[in-house]
């Protein structure tokens, strides 16, 4: 009983210890906060997170912009909270309007948010928001509860009986486990960002002005697939006006000449910038998958759901009972990848063939997993894997079923599989992007007739309308910049 009671007391001693060491200096309130995490640790898991996020989107290349913007962000972080820590900005090739951060420094902004964003001010206060998430320590915060990582790993699917789960998961997009922060980290971010804009010099109200975009955005459509800004970033309630009165509070402290809004130029920087989804990285129609850039084609099966990301190309049915993934090899030989993908997998090889695709040398395998499913009892699936050499690289398909259903969709797969062939189609070769163009009012009139007039379909006109922050009744004046889309 003694010895239990000083074990008892030397374990609250050691915890109590471990408490107070792991409290910090919280940079923006200046209070301690219990974080496990130091200011290293947290720069050292940004870096190990960036080649994650670039590898599950890939980088948009636009110099100019991202010049641009790294200017900006660099001058901002010397007057923020934390202004010795090295800030990282990068644009990622999604059309999702969406814009984060994770811990260490790392601010990412899609190049949909970019086409959405109508002038300097908003950009700076979107900026600054993200910022203010890593100078408050709200992503360590987060991470000090939960895990941050990769949430879609073929492994991790293969190894679960439940696919309707993964299925969900896998058109996720992003592929990471976004940190939903609370209301009032938003509400903080919210004020870093309006002050971090104004003390350079921005019109923070600009701010609280697409924050009502997003909103609009939010409800007239059903956005799908990759997290938007606001899914990750709830609206702490009453946002438009808050925003509205920090930056009057702010503007009348810093009492500043003037403060930038920079329409003009921000719309050139974006002119020419590519708009919604990239055929050029691989587009659908009736069910093939083309790769214009790879100069591959491929069908997947009818009403089966699908996402595109720069690492691999999700399928899955309805139901969920099944899962195909498409990716690529790193190795050089087909026996190769062959091997060291199914022993990366823990997967039990039970056949193996050599077979031709489409004039293509493959190999097909079979294979098993067993695991312990969440009851604690064990699963079996089985994966029918397709390894096919496209001199120089080799593709893999991969098809997941428990092994009670597989029989039923070993078929659909295999058939799926071996439609991989070369893209030769000059139409689909050559397909381009649609792109935003910056345009000037050729003449005073509405909206909508200004739009109509620069060839802008009906149909597109409220989502024009919108890109701009326009409503379709109201007149705009001759001269001003205007975005629209084309090719």
């Amino acid at each position: 009983m003694k010895r239990s009671a000083i074990t008892l007391k030397a374990g609250l001693l050691f915890f109590a210890v471990l408490i107070i060491s792991s409290c910090a200096v919280n940079p923006v309130t200046g209070k301690r906060q219990l974080m496990l995490m130091s200011e290293e640790q947290e720069i050292q898991l940004g870096f190990s997170y960036d080649p994650q996020v670039t590898a599950t989107f890939g980088e948009y290349q636009n110099d100019r912009l991202l010049s641009f913007i790294r200017e900006k962000t660099t001058e901002m972080g010397r007057i923020s909270h934390r202004p010795n820590l090295q800030y990282h900005i990068k644009i990622l090739d999604s059309p999702v309007v969406n814009a984060f951060a994770v811990p260490g420094g790392y601010i990412y902004l899609t190049r949909g948010i970019l086409a959405q964003l109508n002038n300097e001010a908003e950009l700076m206060g979107v900026i600054g928001h993200e910022m203010g998430h890593i100078t408050a320590r709200h992503s360590v915060s987060q991470q000090t509860k939960q895990q941050l990582g990769q949430l879609l790993l073929i492994g991790g699917m293969i190894a679960s009986e439940k696919f309707a789960r993964y299925a969900e998961q896998a058109f996720m997009g992003m592929q990471l486990l976004f940190l939903r922060f609370s209301r009032d980290n938003e509400r903080e971010a919210d004020a870093l960002g309006v002050e971090y804009s104004s003390r350079i010099s921005y019109d923070a109200h600009k701010m609280a002005d697409f924050f009502q975009v997003l909103n609009k955005m939010n409800m007239a459509e059903n956005h799908g697939g990759v997290p938007t800004f606001l899914s990750t970033h709830p609206d702490p309630g009453d946002r438009y006006n808050s925003v509205h009165r920090s930056s009057a509070e702010w503007q009348a402290k810093l009492d500043y000449p003037e403060y930038k809004v920079n329409q003009e130029n921000y719309l050139r920087l974006i002119d020419g910038i590519v708009y919604g989804e990239d055929p050029r990285q691989g587009f659908v129609e009736n069910n093939t998958f083309y790769h214009p850039e790879l100069k591959f084609r491929f069908n997947f099966p009818g009403g089966w759901r699908y996402e595109n990301t720069p690492a691999q190309v999700n399928m899955a049915p309805a139901d969920g009972k099944a899962l195909m993934i498409f990716t690529l090899a790193s190795q050089k030989t087909l026996q190769n990848a062959a091997d060291t993908t199914l022993a990366a997998l823990g997967l039990t090889l039970l056949e193996s063939k050599n077979v031709s695709v489409n004039g293509l040398q493959a190999r097909a395998t079979i294979s098993r997993q067993v695991s312990q499913d969440q009851s604690g009892g064990q699963a079996s699936n089985l994966v029918l894997s397709y390894f096919i050499q496209y001199s120089p690289v080799i593709y893999v398909f991969h098809g997941v079923s428990a092994e009670a259903d597989f029989n039923n969709y070993f078929n659909t797969m295999e058939s799926s599989m071996q439609t991989f062939a070369r893209l030769t189609d000059p139409s689909k070769l050559n397909v381009k992007p649609t792109r935003l163009l910056v345009k000037r009012v050729p003449g005073t009139a509405t909206v909508s007739a200004t739009l109509s007039s620069l060839g802008v379909p009906q149909d597109k006109l409220q989502e024009i309308a919108l890109l701009n922050n326009l409503e379709l009744n109201s007149t705009i004046q001759a001269g001003r910049l205007i975005k629209v889309t084309g090719q």
